[in-house]
């Protein structure tokens, strides 16, 4: 028996936020739920069995936080709530959307969009040494860079030192135009795109020159000894194990450390071993230090990555 409710939203700005883009949110609750919801002005219908209404029901109404305040609504979102739901952490995901970890320079709040995430903001928080291993698009080098803007504002360390290392990816680096600072700057550039949300690009030239923020191939590190710094390492997959013990023993005093990586996107030679998986081997049961795994349900860039990410997974079993 198929039933029907009607949810009246409160402004056109509130029903453009729970509609989504090209009404994508829409599409994903209903693909969620197995209910049909269709949006009429400010009016949201949703029909289908008393089942799937409720589930839809209860789902648009956990999205009140976004939708009532006009803010921007993902389909991670959507499927934080669900689990929420199903898992009985109607508290946490309170908590999850109420709490903006910054603002960028436009405004835009940046805040953990799933559990995983949070766990992950606050294991950095809280320890000096964090690896975080996920698929591309699950946030990890963003998030560490906007702890890393945030303590660095709040005073709490002199300077951030952003590292990976120059691995090609299907190019050579010696083919590249320019001179070594040139060279190494495109497998810098997702780096210096995080800090552009939180920094006006004019100030960074200045802030580099004065050391306050280094932007470095991981080569640049060795010898050296790394004192109230936040460290990002990032595409940590592409390390060998020796620049990987490497990069840990530079850690210094009053300086936390953030490594991060994909294993499935290693550009390594074949019988190479991973910097990454080495460590995480060793390092698992040391006390301090934080390991935190994300997977495809925590990719927060555009849905189709989502599903990119679970295809490959689903052919490489």
């Amino acid at each position: 028996m198929t039933e029907a409710l009607t949810i009246q939203l409160p402004s056109v700005e509130s029903a453009i936020a729970l509609a989504g883009e090209r009404e994508e949110n829409l599409k994903t609750l209903a693909r969620q739920t197995g209910a049909t919801l269709v949006l009429r002005g400010q009016e949201l219908l949703i029909s289908g069995t008393n089942s799937q209404v409720k589930l839809a029901d209860r789902l648009v109404r956990s999205l009140k936080d976004f939708w009532s305040q006009g803010k921007t609504i993902s389909g991670v979102d959507i499927l934080t709530v669900q689990q929420a739901l199903d898992t009985e952490q109607q508290e946490e995901l309170q908590d999850l959307q109420r709490d903006v970890l910054a603002r960028t320079r436009r405004g835009e709040e940046i805040r953990a969009k799933t559990f995983r995430q949070r766990q992950y903001i606050q294991a950095v928080r809280t320890h000096d040494l964090t690896f975080c291993i996920g698929p591309a698009g699950t946030g990890k080098t963003f998030l560490a860079a906007v702890l890393a803007v945030q303590a660095l504002l709040a005073n709490q360390f002199e300077r951030i030192i952003l590292t990976r290392p120059a691995v090609e990816a299907g190019e050579r680096l010696g083919f590249l135009p320019g001179d070594l600072q040139q060279k190494i700057d495109p497998y810098l550039r997702p780096l210096y795109d995080a800090l552009f949300e939180f920094i006006d690009p004019e100030k960074i030239p200045s802030l580099m020159e004065r050391g306050v923020i280094e932007v470095a191939p991981i080569a640049y590190m060795r010898g050296r000894t790394l004192n109230n710094a936040f460290v990002i390492l990032d595409e940590a997959q592409n390390t060998t194990p020796a620049q990987m013990k490497m990069i840990l023993t530079r850690l210094g005093s009053r300086s936390r450390m953030v490594v991060t990586g994909d294993m499935t996107q290693t550009d390594l030679p074949t019988s190479q071993a991973s910097g990454l998986a080495v460590a995480e081997k060793i390092l698992q049961s040391v006390e301090g230090i934080a390991f935190c795994r994300l997977s495809k349900g925590d990719v927060v860039r555009h849905p189709l990555v989502q599903r990119i990410v679970a295809a490959y997974e689903q052919y490489e079993k």
